[in-house]
């Protein structure tokens, strides 16, 4: 039996819940996408912390799993820890959570028939015992999302590039112009997977040009775009857009 990813909306404010099961592909990564997620894998509950680049999932984190994945900004306030200590890491719940709820949580979500159902009921509850996520850098998500500049977004939200730099470490993990990078990378894959080809999704999503895409791919996912796509299943797309990866562009992955 193969593998199978599933996601759904959740009742969190803008989280998504997903479920894993089967083995995972050494050669499927997770891209950057400027989330975190409370995860349930192995019979333990982690967190994720955003991610700078491309992760493979170890065998701990394979095969059944399930996770509640917070829109950028949103995890923080929740989790009480400041998204950059968790950068590029994946950390045990009873590392930032006292060890004895922790422990209860464990025994609750393990019993649970729908452990990603189980673990949105933990954000809630836990949401309304904490204060809200920073209203602006909600803001500046979604004016990075939408293509706009740091500085145009700094301005809008009336902040200085010190300020929004540090308050964008707490809230994302790392600075705007990072978290810039990675949401124009996803707005470029979201439109691929639509059917656009490479060069139009490049430009669409805020990219100079193809080659600045597959520069960001290299970068970022550690690979080119058509092996991304071939590894996720979208080998037509990869075939049929305008042309392979621009001169220059190398799988370093």
């Amino acid at each position: 039996m193969g593998a199978r990813y599933e996601e759904r909306a959740s009742r969190f404010g803008g989280a998504v819940l997903w479920t894993w099961s089967g083995p995972r592909e050494p050669s499927r990564p997770v891209l950057p996408d400027g989330c975190m997620d409370l995860l349930w894998a192995g019979g333990r509950l982690l967190v994720a912390g955003p991610d700078t680049h491309a992760f493979t999932p170890a065998a701990a984190l394979s095969g059944s799993c399930a996770g509640i994945r917070f829109a950028p900004g949103t995890a923080p306030a929740l989790l009480g820890v400041p998204a950059h200590e968790l950068r590029d890491r994946r950390v045990a719940l009873d590392a930032l959570w006292p060890g004895p709820e922790v422990r209860g949580l464990t025994e609750r979500i393990g019993a649970a028939g729908d452990p990603a159902t189980a673990l949105e009921g933990v954000a809630l509850r836990r949401a309304a015992g904490t204060g809200p996520p920073d209203p602006l850098m909600a803001a500046v998500a979604v004016q990075l999302r939408q293509g706009r500049s740091v500085a145009a977004t700094a301005h809008a939200v009336g902040l200085g590039p010190r300020q929004l730099h540090r308050r964008s470490l707490a809230a994302f993990g790392y600075g705007p112009k990072t978290l810039a990078r990675v949401l124009r990378l996803q707005r470029a894959l979201e439109l691929v997977r639509a059917g656009t080809p490479y060069a139009e999704a490049a430009y669409a999503a805020g990219c100079t040009d193809q080659a600045h895409l597959a520069r960001e791919m290299r970068d970022l996912a550690g690979t080119t775009l058509g092996g991304y796509l071939a590894s996720t299943g979208y080998e037509g797309l990869a075939a049929n857009s305008d042309t392979a990866e621009p001169s220059g562009s190398r799988t370093t992955a």
